[in-house]
Parts: structure tokens; C-alpha cells; sequence
């Protein structure tokens, strides 16, 4: 049973989405917050699976939720819920430690089969629409701070935790590209790469896959709109 906490200023819109989790046998509503405070206060109370984030919300929005949430080290994994293409915030949810993003018009199959990844740890988002997301708000991508560039990739200490094969897969993943592309690409098994990405993300600290794409991008591995090689 996975149980979830609806995080949304609207009211029909958590009654539709408890109407969808309450008629599936394998997910439970655990409770309902109208604002980022209450999702904050009842993520640490309810300590839920999954927490479905609105981003635009009065008072502490989504994003600063789900710092909060992450921050507080619980189990709770973050699936931010967005319209996208209005929302601008999306990608720095995903930064502040959301597990992944779903549209909000997206299918009812859609939602629980996100519902049930992020459950498991996975990332919600295939790396392809991942990769559109961070195309789409990439000016939003650290290049230059007060004190100078940022940190190349080579003197960051999570890249040289990395094998030069480990790096490979880093840059794979940033690139957006499958298991099944990297295996193809790089002439290895998707077993192989299945466990290089998995010591990969532990390696460089990412939660999940979307945390490892995001570090490729502000460490300049990956870049919008860059061919595939």
C-alpha cells in the first residue's frame, strides 16, 4: 500500500485527485494540505510515501515545501504536480529535491503509474522529457556567481569520484539518453549500465535520475540543445 498526501490549493482538484487514489486498491490518502506550511507539518506527522506537490500555492509555495520536506531527510518522496508550460518553477522544485514532475492533465493511468515509481525510487520522468524540461529553463542554470565561474566540472569532488566509464555515463545521463540508448552507444549491457548508473547517482549524492541530469547541466557536462554524440 502506498500512501499519499495531496498538497494542492484547490479544493476540487484534491477531490478529484482522492477520488482517483481512494478507487485504487493499492494507494491510500493518508491527508490533505491547502497550502506548502500545512504540506510541511503533516509530511513530518503522516510521514506519507509519496507527496503530490502543487507548485503555485498562497503562503510557502511548492518549492519551498519540498526543500523543507527533503531538508527534514523523511522517506516522503516529492511528485511535483505542474501545468509546465505556464509553470517556470517547475525545474527548481526539481532542484530543491522533488523525485520528478507530472502535468496536471496528464492521465489517471499516467498519475498512479508516477504515483508508484517515485514509491520505489525511481524518477518520474522519462530522461527525454526530463532533457525538455531543463532545455526549456536552462537560462535558469547557474553560469557565473559572485565570485567568479562556476566550479568546472573537472575540480568538482563528486567528478572525480567518478571512473573515466562512471563520467561516460554522468554525461549520458545528461544528455537525456535511456539504459537502452547508453548500452547501445557505449557498447555495453543494459545490466552493465543499469549498475554504473546506480553507482553513479550514489557516488555524486543525486536522490535519483533527475538529480544526476540537473548536476550535469550546472556543472556544464550537458548543455541545451547540444548533439548527441
Amino acid at each position: 500500500m502506498t500512501t499519499v498526501l495531496i498538497v494542492d490549493d484547490q479544493p476540487l482538484q484534491r477531490l478529484g485527485f482522492r477520488m482517483l487514489l481512494e478507487a485504487t486498491p493499492d494507494t491510500e490518502v493518508v491527508g490533505e494540505a491547502a497550502h506548502g506550511g500545512e504540506a510541511v507539518r503533516m509530511a513530518a506527522e503522516l510521514r506519507p510515501d509519496v507527496i503530490l506537490m502543487d507548485v503555485r500555492m498562497p503562503g510557502m509555495d511548492g518549492i519551498e515545501a519540498t526543500r523543507r520536506v527533503v531538508a527534514a531527510g523523511d522517506r516522503s518522496r516529492v511528485l511535483i504536480l505542474t501545468t509546465f508550460d505556464l509553470d517556470e518553477y517547475a525545474h527548481e522544485a526539481l532542484r530543491a529535491g522533488a523525485s520528478g514532475f507530472l502535468l496536471k492533465d496528464a492521465h489517471p493511468e499516467e498519475l498512479l503509474a508516477g504515483i508508484r515509481a517515485v514509491a520505489s525510487g525511481d524518477a518520474v520522468i522519462a530522461p527525454a522529457l526530463t532533457r525538455r524540461l531543463l532545455d526549456a529553463y536552462a537560462q535558469h542554470l547557474p553560469r557565473s556567481s559572485p565570485e567568479g565561474p562556476v566550479t568546472p566540472a573537472t575540480d568538482d569532488p563528486r567528478i572525480r569520484s567518478l571512473t573515466e566509464r562512471e563520467r561516460e555515463i554522468l554525461v549520458a545521463i545528461g544528455r537525456g539518453w535511456t539504459n537502452g540508448e547508453i548500452a547501445e552507444r557505449l557498447f555495453l549491457s543494459e545490466s552493465t549500465v543499469k549498475t554504473h548508473v546506480g553507482r553513479v547517482l550514489a557516488k555524486v549524492g543525486a536522490r535519483d535520475r533527475i538529480q544526476a541530469v540537473i548536476l550535469a547541466y550546472d556543472l556544464g557536462l550537458a548543455r541545451p540543445n547540444a548533439p548527441d554524440q
